[in-house]
């Protein structure tokens, strides 16, 4: 009769090799990481599986090397950075064998700025994170060809420069790495002699996984508060494999989830439409009941850390500006567009935000905070509408 293996104290293991090899910026990082080694032994127990994904701005900041390290501890790693879409669909159907882990380096490749026709790559990233999602292609020769669906569940780990498109980050842990600093120092990892190491726990952390496989599967593991939607499905394996440890595995799990999930957060700016709707609202009509078109755009393009000033070479303009807020929706369901603003005996076109009001509330970040004396004041001091757009139509003729 195989031994019982106690899961915290494995799980210790998992995330003191890491340690050796790895610099993580939070201390949530190497708690996740371990969990989700654990979770890649599991993946049948659950509904789906988290990507994990190391990324940053520059080279050189230790993410192929969480990459290594995780190679060794997770079932049949197959190294993606340079294989087809059909040897990665053929891999993860088990027409080879077992269901592998994908390890993807230089993830860019696939997603960033030069990442060329790899559409084929990101169809199976983004499906293959939701147990039963299959990629359908036809197979034959000629007129004989038949739909065949492949199978495209299977963990992945990543790493890569920059960031991800976010129907791959909001289904991610996303640990973003830096350059080590001088007086962080880690162990070298050398392949032939730490990857043995590596597999002796990679093994156990199969044998506890059919130990504990029938009791992990259908659990519904308790959320931190706060975390619901999205990432609430990226992180309930890892809880359900803290739990299944036990220990102090539960409580560190959590505490990793809600500081991993508040730094992505604190992160995501969302879209670039996300992003305008909230400049809008914080920093060019805040307290303004309606602005012509011209006097939006000279604020917006001010905004120094914004990106309007350089849209594709040149500044967002008022036909740029149309089509990014006619996809939003006003109040009354209909596309958001320019009116007429009758001013100063004038009449140019502007926006009104009152049919901005659903769009902020439905898809922008809680507001920014108001200075104190706005925010405490019993009788605010708010000026006229027509006096503020007297004077931005002074401004902008």
């Amino acid at each position: 009769m195989p031994e019982t293996i106690d899961g915290a104290a494995l799980l210790n293991e998992v995330e003191a090799f890491h340690r050796r090899f790895n610099v993580f910026p939070r201390e949530g990082a190497y708690v996740a990481v371990a969990l989700w080694d654990a979770h890649a032994h599991l993946l049948d127990a659950f509904d789906s599986t988290p990507r994990i994904a190391f990324l940053s701005p520059e080279p050189g900041s230790g993410k192929s090397r969480a990459l290594e390290v995780i190679e060794t501890l997770v079932p049949n790693k197959l190294a993606a950075v340079d294989a087809s879409p059909a040897a990665l669909f053929r891999s993860v159907s088990g027409v080879d064998g077992e269901r592998p882990t994908i390890i993807f380096d230089e993830i860019d490749t696939v997603f960033g700025p030069k990442a060329g026709e790899n559409e084929q790559l990101r169809g199976f990233l983004n499906a293959g994170h939701r147990r039963g999602r299959k990629m359908y292609r036809c197979i034959g020769d000629g007129a004989n060809q038949t739909v065949v669906g492949f199978p495209s569940y299977c963990a992945v780990a990543m790493a890569g420069l920059g960031n991800l498109p976010d129907t791959i980050t909001t289904r991610s842990v996303i640990i973003r790495m830096r350059r080590r600093a001088r007086n962080e120092q880690v162990e070298p990892f050398r392949e032939r002699i730490h990857e043995a190491e590596g597999n002796e726990i990679r093994d156990r952390l199969a044998q506890w996984a059919d130990q504990i496989r029938e009791d992990i599967a259908g659990c519904w593991p308790e959320m931190p508060e706060g975390i619901t939607d999205r990432p609430a499905d990226v992180w309930e394996p890892l809880l359900a494999v803290a739990d299944a440890a036990g220990g102090d595995w539960p409580e560190r799990a959590r505490a990793a989830c809600v500081e991993l999930v508040a730094a992505a957060r604190a992160n995501d700016k969302g879209s670039v439409g996300i992003q305008l709707l909230t400049d809008l609202r914080d920093h060019v009509m805040a307290g303004i009941d309606r602005m012509p078109t011209v006097a939006i755009l000279d604020r917006l393009n001010a905004l120094e850390e914004a990106p309007w000033s350089d849209m594709g070479g040149r500044p967002l303009d008022s036909r740029g500006l149309s089509k990014m807020l006619g996809e939003y929706m006003t109040g009354d369901n209909t596309p958001i567009k320019a009116r007429n603003i009758k001013t100063a005996g004038s009449v140019l076109k502007g926006y009104y935000a009152v049919d901005l009001h659903d769009a902020w509330a439905r898809y922008c970040p809680p507001p920014l905070l108001r200075a104190a004396t706005s925010a405490t004041s019993a009788t605010p001091q708010v000026s006229e509408p027509e006096t503020v757009a007297e004077a931005l139509f002074t401004s902008a003729t």
